[in-house]
């Protein structure tokens, strides 16, 4: 290639790899949010049209014939395009954890792929000439994205199964799956894989030490399973973040064995933005960083089958239109969406409920708990989905100061993050940063049923002299109050 149209190809990657950059600083507020994800997808478009120019131009230095290679480019670009636009524009809110999980694995898998044609043919990636052996530096990268890229794809296959709920296999199921021995078990294979590492890396001879690198392979595969079906579905939202930082590293691996500044960037980008939001996602669970990392926070069984044992007690119930009635007598009112919200996808009617309260004089404010609902931003999400301006959207560390000035607090099925017990030493969810939605002055909370949220714990603010409780289905018990607020 020549130096000129190398020069052109940094450039482009130069390009892109801001435009990522830009990407992140956009996701960061949800008022920037949609800038954000215009620069990304910009600079995926410069990466892609690159990358293929690049693939065309090296296939006509090297004389193929025939251009099946370039064809085969071409129809994956064509057709993982258009599935991924058809299941952008097809997935529903509450269905969007399950798409992230999905997308997670198929990039680990993507690594494992890439990793297995480098090692078989590493002349036609340029990385050496034929008869000549793979550098030491290069079967250690292609090693550690292997590894981190089946744990990825497998370990978010698990995900996905326990965010789905769909399917009856015990290991998509929601809750915590353990037996005897299981931290020792991933242990030894954690061990066995980086000594299979290490013999894959030090292989004397030019060809290719294939069966430690299978082995290697198969059971990072089976360590992604283990290190996920202990964690119960209330931890979702830290796992989906925790796993989209191992998929970061995972294309970042794969870049340096390619010497692919663009991906090495963008790999980079992702794992440590995703690992900096699994580190905010812990602080408000109240869990171990390092064990997130291990997968080992997936809690004891016991202790949430103890605290799932609900105590009788009376409660306070109203309809639709007596809590109506009272938010629209008050100054203040602050809203907690939770996943029932989602749901019942009545973003769109909460909306037009906060209009008319506003109309009314009534100040209305959102507050959302950094892990509510399924995914990191779920929330967030689902009010910009409704419009809902920016402006009256908070943060729990913003927020939590004003509850106890607040009028009337709206809790809209969510649970274990507005739970009291949380304060309580000898509470399974003892020290969890929870919105304190029990110091307001009256507290209407909507929810189908009095089950239990995900911890399954039994939650005291149902049971406060100053809670009433409103049973139903989200939508219509908000298009009710909509009505009586009329």
């Amino acid at each position: 290639m020549s130096y000129i149209s190398m020069n052109l190809v940094t450039m482009f990657y130069l390009i892109a790899s801001v435009c990522f950059i830009q990407a992140l600083k956009g996701l960061s507020s949800p008022a920037t949010a949609r800038t954000g994800n215009a620069f990304g997808m910009s600079g995926m478009a410069i990466a892609t049209v690159t990358t293929v120019a690049l693939i065309f131009k090296l296939q006509a230095q090297a004389a193929t014939t025939g251009g099946l290679g370039f064809g085969l480019v071409l129809l994956g670009v064509v057709v993982g395009g258009g599935i991924g636009a058809f299941a952008a524009k097809k997935v529903e809110m509450t269905k969007m954890p399950e798409l992230v999980a999905a997308m997670h694995s198929l990039i680990g898998l993507a690594a494992v792929c890439i990793a297995v044609a480098v090692v078989a043919e590493p002349w036609v990636f340029q990385i050496t000439t034929a008869g000549v052996a793979l550098p030491f530096g290069n079967r250690l990268e292609l090693f550690i994205g292997t590894f981190v890229g089946a744990v990825t794809f497998s370990g978010s296959v698990i995900a996905f199964g326990k965010l789905s709920g769909k399917y009856k296999f015990r290991l998509f199921q929601g809750a915590p799956v353990s037996f005897p021995g299981q931290h020792m078990l991933n242990l030894g294979i954690a061990i066995a894989l980086v000594a299979l590492g290490l013999v894959f890396c030090f292989a004397p001879g030019i060809e290719p030490a294939w069966t430690p690198f299978i082995i290697m392979a198969v059971l990072a595969f089976i360590l992604g399973v283990l290190i996920i079906i202990p964690i119960g579905g209330a931890d979702m939202p830290v796992v989906v973040s925790m796993l989209n930082s191992y998929s970061g590293w995972a294309a970042a691996g794969i870049g340096f064995s390619l010497n692919n500044s663009m991906l090495i960037i963008a790999g980079s980008l992702v794992g440590s933005s995703g690992a900096i939001l699994s580190y905010i996602m812990c602080k408000a669970m109240n869990r171990s960083f390092f064990n997130v990392i291990l997968g080992g926070f997936g809690g004891d069984p016991a202790a949430a089958a103890a605290g799932g044992a609900q105590e009788q007690r009376p409660v306070k119930s109203g309809s639709a239109e007596d809590a109506a009635f009272i938010m629209s007598n008050a100054e203040t009112v602050i809203i907690v969406p939770g996943y029932g919200l989602a749901v019942a996808r009545a973003q769109h009617s909460l909306k037009e409920l906060v209009e008319k309260l506003t109309h009314k004089g009534v100040i209305v404010k959102y507050a959302i708990h950094p892990v509510a609902g399924r995914m990191p931003g779920h929330m967030n999400v689902l009010l910009a989905e409704a419009e809902v301006p920016y402006d009256q959207v908070f943060e729990m560390e913003d927020i939590n100061g004003e509850f106890g000035q607040t009028d009337v607090v709206l809790v809209l099925g969510a649970n274990d993050v507005v739970n009291p017990a949380a304060k309580d030493p000898k509470s399974p969810i003892a020290g969890m940063p929870i919105l304190e939605a029990y110091k307001a002055k009256s507290i209407i909370v909507n929810k189908r049923s009095m089950a239990s949220g995900y911890a399954g714990l039994d939650n005291d603010l149902f049971y406060q002299a100053n809670t009433m409780m409103v049973f139903g289905d989200a939508k219509k018990v908000i298009e009710a109050m909509v009505k009586a607020v009329d």
